[in-house]
């Protein structure tokens, strides 16, 4: 029979294992071509016409959704200025939420081997924790919480000149790039 401490420490070793690849692969998505670098997310575009595109940025878990809409407005603004036009409008511009609910053992609960910890759970919601719903004396099982993932889309009709001034979607391609290029996670 294995001793209960070095079970224990060889549990404690792949949960640290796991946590350090986990914290290195949570980071935002880059502002690239959707699935460069074999990236999840990411912008991409499809021309409609000489002047109009259906613009996307997708974020993974980790984007906010400030993030994804400042993606969404830079590569408009760029398609904007590598075409060789001023200014762009936003139609029908949208921002999607997808939404999971994951659970996951609690890595130390063995039920061997801890007779004072059992199943509970609690979620995440808005960036807080609840508290741990457990009648017995603290007991660990289950952590459940909500996974949200952005994705804002357009389209995007270009113009020469000035800005028209009585469009409030409309947007100077210039000024978006410099106000905007330098708040997006680029890639490392």
């Amino acid at each position: 029979m294995k001793s209960p401490f070095k079970t224990a420490s060889i549990r404690f070793g792949l949960v640290a294992a796991a946590a350090l690849t986990l914290a290195a692969c949570a980071t935002a998505t880059p502002y690239q071509p959707a699935g460069a670098g074999g990236v999840r997310g990411g912008y991409a575009e499809q021309r409609l016409e000489n002047n109009r595109f259906r613009v996307t940025f997708a974020g993974n878990s980790v984007t906010s959704r400030e993030q994804v809409e400042m993606g969404l407005l830079l590569r408009a603004a760029e398609l904007t200025t590598e075409n060789g036009f001023d200014w762009f409008s936003t139609v029908n511009r949208a921002t999607d939420r997808d939404t999971r609910i994951v659970s996951s053992p609690e890595p130390f609960y063995d039920r061997f081997y801890s007779p004072y910890w059992g199943p509970s759970w609690r979620y995440s919601r808005g960036g807080y924790w609840s508290r741990w719903n457990d009648p017995f004396w603290g007991r660990q099982g289950f952590d459940t919480r909500q996974i949200d993932r952005f994705e804002a889309t357009s389209e995007v009709i270009m113009g020469r000149g000035q800005k028209p001034a009585n469009d409030p979607n409309a947007f100077d391609a210039r000024e978006v790039i410099q106000n905007l290029g330098s708040r997006v996670t680029r890639p490392m």
